[in-house]
């Protein structure tokens, strides 16, 4: 995976319009799909890298993300839902297929891009802190159910927004934000659980 920088979703009406004009310009010459693909694949990766249990598989499944979405895209409505939520629906049912499949449990934190990843400073003790501080955090995300392990990745390793971890969850924004919420705090009980 190259670490070009990606292409933010913020969701605006200008960034919507080029996302349709892309979308549309794909769905006539799939070759005109790239621009998509460079747009997203790096915050699929993240949220796959949270959902499997090494980054291989976590490539290996956005490469097929991305193939089932190329084959469906004559089928995609930007009317009806924004691309990058029908995109991050088609990633959440490919893991949650290939977890069926494998019956694996999910998440090393340790497979999560080191972008996403806290900085610790230069020092030794920094250093000691912060693997600490990820392997207590590794422990708690573990022992997160799947669904609530899920909404996390979708917010922070996919970076979407509470509106759109909704639309791909089938949630309004309220009902994401409160979701989002409790996940958040158990989150922050499980770690503090780990660390006594």
């Amino acid at each position: 995976m190259q670490t070009d920088a990606a292409i933010p979703w913020d969701g605006d009406a200008e960034t919507m319009d080029d996302e349709a004009a892309l979308v549309r310009a794909a769905q006539q010459d799939p070759a005109a799909f790239a621009p998509l693909y460079r747009r997203y694949r790096h915050r699929v990766y993240a949220y796959l890298c949270g959902r499997l249990t090494n980054a291989e598989d976590a490539a290996d499944l956005t490469q097929q993300v991305f193939l089932q979405a190329l084959a469906a895209l004559p089928r995609y409505r930007t009317r009806s839902t924004p691309f990058g939520v029908w995109l991050f629906r088609i990633a959440r049912n490919a893991a949650a297929d290939l977890h069926r499949r494998n019956r694996r449990v999910a998440i090393t934190w340790e497979a999560m891009p080191e972008e996403l990843q806290p900085r610790a400073e230069h020092d030794v003790e920094g250093q000691v802190l912060q693997r600490e501080a990820l392997a207590h955090l590794h422990v708690a995300m573990r022992n997160l159910d799947p669904d609530t392990r899920d909404l996390l990745m979708l917010r922070f390793a996919a970076r979407l927004t509470a509106a759109e971890v909704g639309a791909v969850i089938g949630k309004n924004t309220a009902a994401a934000s409160k979701r989002l919420q409790r996940a958040l705090q158990t989150l922050k009980e499980q770690y503090h659980e780990s660390t006594e």
